[in-house]
């Protein structure tokens, strides 16, 4: 099984997809227009988390060999694309004019 097929199984990810699809039928927003929006939104928390894992894993900083041979030190790229991604992701809640849902709670913070 892929990282990709192993976040969308999480519980996480199945209540951020069910909490934004709850919104937008309490606001009637519901369509296929819509909805599409919705898996885009949840391709972008996949990135997400792959970034997050990725710089878990690597660090901020990776050692990598460069053009002449010789070691290197560069910043992790998945910085780089966490941020692009989370900025993103806050744009497309703006256009499904998604608020955080006071109904949803995460098991983790309880």
């Amino acid at each position: 099984m892929t990282t990709i097929e192993q976040i969308r199984r999480t519980k996480k990810y199945k209540q951020v997809k069910s909490s934004i699809i709850g919104q937008l039928e309490r606001s009637g927003n519901n369509t296929e227009y819509y909805l599409n929006l919705v898996e885009d939104y949840m391709n972008m928390y996949v990135t997400k988390e792959m970034c997050t894992v990725d710089i878990a894993e690597r660090g901020l900083n990776i050692t990598s060999i460069g053009s002449t041979g010789q070691l290197v030190t560069k910043k992790n790229d998945s910085i780089d694309c966490l941020l692009r991604t989370n900025q993103q992701m806050i744009k497309l809640l703006r256009t499904l004019g998604i608020k955080p849902d006071a109904d949803y709670c995460d098991d983790e913070e309880m």
